[in-house]
């Protein structure tokens, strides 16, 4: 009895392969599973954004809220000592670690000879304030960059593997039909898409939010020039 030949040996291909994209990362190679893990990064991406997103929007609205009440005309004494503990953004921060070192000092019969020091300490303790609290709102920043600049190389790797796994695939089996081919290449596409899929959204967000961090930051350093102007005056004046 002659051994039953199916459809797939008459027409001289291999058997049909699921590319659905579950598909592929079920019987993708390790090497390209392995870059799938670009999944991951391109949701963790996501996460970053979206945080940066509001908090960036929550600061900036703080900001503006603190700065209407701060050139409102009252007390710095009054609006220190309201402040004092409750303050949630940087520029409030700001304010407070300045207003604490003058008041520090402000008392002492030694103003008058040491307000050059003073100035000093007040721009050096603002400095400080400042610049730790723009290092937080640039946490994970940097991942956002790696990310935009790796995976598409990450991607290109899958897809250079995947190819190969192709031409391997034609040697075994001496077919050159779509059918051998096709789940190869089709590794080889979903590992560039995957690349490009975490890349892109990656790099514009990093632009984006980069351009909103230095705004701000300049924002905190025109308002920490402007109050030490401001605590320099009173200590003249005092003299």
């Amino acid at each position: 009895m002659e051994p039953e030949v199916t459809q797939a040996a008459l027409e001289g291909t291999a058997p049909a392969h699921d590319l659905s994209i579950l598909g592929l990362i079920l019987h993708a190679d390790i090497i390209v599973q392995a870059v799938l893990l670009l999944l991951l990064a391109s949701l963790w991406s996501w996460a970053i954004i979206f945080d940066k997103i509001g908090r960036y929007r929550k600061v900036s609205a703080e900001a503006d809220t603190f700065e209407d009440e701060f050139w409102s005309g009252r007390s710095l004494e009054e609006l220190y000592d309201r402040l004092q503990g409750r303050a949630s953004h940087p520029m409030a921060l700001l304010f407070l670690v300045a207003m604490r070192e003058w008041q520090r000092s402000i008392g002492k019969s030694t103003v008058a000879t040491s307000g050059a020091r003073l100035q000093e300490r007040i721009a050096q303790v603002m400095r400080l304030t400042l610049n730790r609290e723009v290092e937080r709102l640039e946490r994970y920043l940097g991942f956002l960059a790696t990310v935009g600049s790796t995976a598409p190389f990450i991607g290109l790797f899958g897809t250079v593997w995947g190819i190969m796994n192709s031409f391997q695939a034609i040697a075994a089996s001496n077919n050159t039909s779509l059918a051998v081919v096709a789940p190869g290449i089709a590794e080889a596409l979903f590992a560039t898409a995957l690349g490009l899929l975490a890349a892109i959204p990656a790099v514009v967000a990093y632009n984006k939010l980069s351009k909103e961090l230095d705004r701000y930051a300049g924002r905190l350093d025109t308002f920490a020039d402007e109050f030490h102007a401001i605590l320099s005056r009173q200590m003249e004046e005092r003299v």
